[in-house]
């Protein structure tokens, strides 16, 4: 792990993200560690971002709104990303250890971290008349 100096910028971009769960994007963050320090760059909070993720102590999470998304999360959790408005939840699942017990019985490699992604509809845009579809 490499060594960073202290950044108040960095500071507020990681504190930023420990109060979300919505998993803001760079220009989302960008826009809110500006209110406190109007000197930052978008530069900035991407390299600050990358560094925060070479750490360990932020999650990128690539979309396909071809944005990625940031959480302060590290603990192994599951995501639902909506393919309508590209939300990102977290999903609650119990144990998922089985996981990699399966992906480790045709595999001789190691695997030192996982992400596991669901793409659908939020509830937010599901369509009103899938509901009675289904059931």
């Amino acid at each position: 792990m490499k060594a960073m100096n202290y950044s108040r910028q960095r500071e507020a971009i990681y504190h930023f993200l420990m109060e979300r769960h919505d998993h803001p994007t760079a220009e989302v963050i960008y826009q809110q560690v500006k209110q406190e320090y109007p000197r930052i760059s978008l530069g900035t909070v991407y390299r600050n971002l990358s560094l925060l993720e070479e750490t360990g102590q932020i999650q990128r999470i690539p979309s396909d709104d071809s944005k990625e998304h940031y959480d302060a999360n590290v603990g192994n959790h599951p995501h639902f990303i909506c393919t309508k408005c590209h939300c990102v939840q977290d999903l609650t699942m119990d144990n998922l250890d089985f996981l990699s017990t399966l992906a480790y019985q045709n595999f001789n490699g190691e695997i030192n971290r996982t992400q596991l992604t669901f793409f659908g509809k939020c509830n937010a845009c599901k369509e009103p008349n899938e509901e009675k579809i289904k059931n």
